[in-house]
Formats: structure tokens, sequence, C-alpha cells
């Protein structure tokens, strides 16, 4: 098992740290239809830009009988 030969001090432990936050996802605004989505993902309404890459589907009505 690996033992530390010096103590870390707590500033060099904060230092160590600081990068391990989250960060926000980065988004992209779609051209066409103007909504937001993530980076290198298909829009929901189905437009990776700028063309439509996925219809939408239309659920059937159904009737009562």
């Amino acid at each position: 098992m690996a033992v530390q030969q010096n103590k870390k001090s707590p500033s060099k432990r904060g230092m160590h740290r600081s990068h391990g936050a989250l960060k926000k996802p980065s988004v992209a605004i779609e051209s066409t239809t103007g909504e937001v989505h993530l980076r290198h993902h298909i829009s929901p309404s189905g437009f990776y830009k700028g063309s439509q890459v996925i219809e939408k589907k239309v659920p059937d009505e159904q009737e009562d009988g």
C-alpha cells in the first residue's frame, strides 16, 4: 500500500482540488428552429446542423366505437 512521504498542506490540497469543480454543459442553438440543445446532439424537434435528421412521430387518433 502506498504511504505519503510528506503531509500536503491545506493550501496545496485546495490547489489540487480547484480543478475538480463541475462545469455547465455546453449548449448550442439550432439555426433553423432556435431551440437550445446539447452540443453534438439532435434538438428535440429532430434537427441537427440545420437539417432534419429524424421525423417526429404523429400519434394516430383512436376512434371511439
